[in-house]
């Protein structure tokens, strides 16, 4: 065979590798616009969560300090389970939803700061207590449109609003007294004043978030694997707190009450590595934060009016890895 002959035979062959290429990339790109439906599973794996709040009662009770109290409930880990469902609907539109839930909680702890003003502002009286938990349980309703695709086929950029409702429950079991300052009429003890295992306080946190604004990407670095990242923030936050003091005699139940009004932010990052042309396996790191920036807490003792406070700070945060499969169709 002559020279240009094979010149001739390779130069065909490689035009009709590029076709069959192109013809992949083709087929690709219309089974990914055939795609209605998206399923995932996820798991958000031992997750570490925060939350914490404060009063003020110094204005009604001078010898209070600034704040007044704070309890926090601290590194509170669970594993999360969480049911993913999208719709692509035409001209680009999609709605999605997503229902995440937990059982109980592995460990953590509850920690009791009280504070007086007298002789300058001093921590009067720090209780602890072992935080167990019935769990918690989040629902996320998302409508958008993708306003933007990448070149090359590399990935998109989608803007959705949407609607978000996180409920976390905490019990916290035996009382030990950690620093005691008396102080004139304000007396404490010292070591275990309940034992462990003894239900001591019910916390039952509610962030209501009716309008939360977001966008989402997919970046290609191969036909198989891809980062990914999703943002969602919202000035407004609602927030209803409830603490029941079980063991006090003087309380209610619940003893205290609080709404709040703040801001939300959330945040995911993560990779997503192709199995077969509709299955992917996803991994990456999740950051939910929730944080009043006004609100009131009520008293509710026994035999008198409830009492009304600002509320200092209200927060809730709760991050940690997730790994899933998603599923298309």
């Amino acid at each position: 065979m002559q020279l240009w002959q094979k010149r001739i035979l390779m130069g065909a062959a490689g035009l009709c590798m590029i076709a069959a290429s192109g013809l992949s990339q083709a087929e690709e790109l219309e089974a990914q616009s055939k795609q209605r439906v998206e399923l995932s599973l996820r798991s958000w794996m031992f997750t570490n969560s925060e939350t914490s709040w404060s009063h003020n009662a110094s204005k009604t009770y001078p010898a209070l300090g600034n704040p007044t109290s704070k309890l926090t409930y601290k590194d509170n880990n669970t594993n999360i389970i969480e049911l993913g469902g999208k719709l692509n609907l035409s001209n680009r539109w999609f709605m999605r939803g997503e229902l995440g839930f937990s059982v109980d909680f592995d460990r953590g702890k509850m920690t009791d700061d009280d504070y007086l003003s007298t002789g300058g502002q001093h921590l009067y009286s720090r209780t602890t207590s072992d935080t167990t938990g019935q769990g918690t349980w989040y629902l996320n309703l998302d409508g958008g449109r993708r306003v933007a695709e990448y070149g090359g086929n590399r990935g998109y950029l989608d803007m959705y609003v949407g609607f978000q409702y996180w409920k976390t429950k905490y019990e916290a079991s035996g009382v030990y007294q950690d620093v005691c300052n008396p102080s004139g009429s304000f007396t404490c003890g010292s070591g275990t004043v309940r034992p462990a295992g003894v239900l001591a306080i019910v916390n039952t946190t509610h962030w209501i978030t009716p309008l939360r604004i977001g966008g989402q990407t997919e970046y290609r670095l191969t036909r198989s694997f891809s980062l990914e990242g999703r943002v969602a923030v919202t000035p407004l936050s609602i927030v209803y707190n409830e603490d029941r003091h079980v063991l006090r005699a003087d309380l209610q139940q619940p003893s205290f009450t609080m709404w709040g009004v703040g801001a939300s932010a959330n945040a995911d990052a993560g990779v997503k590595f192709m199995l077969t042309k509709n299955v992917a396996l996803t991994g990456g790191y999740r950051v939910w934060w929730n944080r009043t920036y006004t609100g009131t807490l009520e008293t509710h003792p026994v035999g008198s009016a409830s009492e009304s406070f600002p509320l200092k700070e209200l927060q809730t945060i709760r991050h940690g890895s997730t790994i899933g499969l998603t599923a298309s169709f």
